[in-house]
């Protein structure tokens, strides 16, 4: 099944009530990629009060938030709240709080670090992972025109060409696309263009 993720590692920062609020978001794959993340982020604000983190996981559908000393529930949840709402997997998010002196109550925090949160994954965009393969087509020049007008349609993105003495070809096939992209490649060619067909993976395929 597809599944939603941050675009990019971002940062987004807002003030409120003195306090100042640092979201920093990463695309993660795993619990050992979201700590070293939330680790390194930790390291370059040695002097911050709070760093408050949620990840969520596609695998095991993990999930985990900290408070980091904030009243409890007013940090850690409000940010995993954000991934969810937003329907991303595989991503993580700190806030940093520097502290302005100013009392927020417990409302006030939960609204501050929503809106850090919100704002590092609008900063970062959102990208669909799709279950794909990657396909390596070898084949004469006299296909090539051929080739490009057939892939156009399929869902396929390609990845890289090479023009030697035959063109050879990297494509990524959403998997739902891959047989019939096998059956079109061998109606087009009789069978004169192999293609090798990788295990499946999730990949961006805009």
């Amino acid at each position: 099944m597809p599944y939603r993720t941050a675009a990019s590692a971002a940062e987004f920062s807002v003030t409120i009530e003195k306090s100042e609020f640092i979201a920093r978001i990463s695309p993660v794959v795993s619990s050992e990629e979201a700590t070293a993340f939330i680790d390194s982020v930790r390291a370059e604000h040695r002097r911050a009060r709070h760093n408050c983190y949620a990840y969520s996981l596609r695998e095991g559908f993990e999930t985990r938030f900290s408070d980091d000393g904030e009243p409890q529930g007013t940090a850690g949840p409000p940010i995993l709240d954000v991934i969810t709402k937003n329907g991303l997997a595989d991503v993580c998010i700190v806030v940093t709080r520097y502290f302005g002196g100013i009392l927020l109550g417990k409302g006030g925090l939960v609204r501050a670090y929503s809106s850090a949160a919100a704002g590092a994954v609008s900063a970062a965009g959102i990208k669909t992972m799709r279950e794909a393969r990657a396909v390596r087509l070898s084949f004469d020049y006299t296909y090539y025109d051929r080739v490009l007008r057939l892939i156009s349609g399929l869902g396929v993105k390609t990845v890289s060409q090479d023009f030697a003495d035959r063109v050879v070809m990297e494509l990524w096939c959403r998997e739902e696309n891959c047989r019939e992209l096998l059956e079109a490649l061998t109606a087009l060619s009789g069978g004169n263009i192999p293609a090798e067909f990788s295990e499946p993976f999730f990949a961006d395929l805009e």
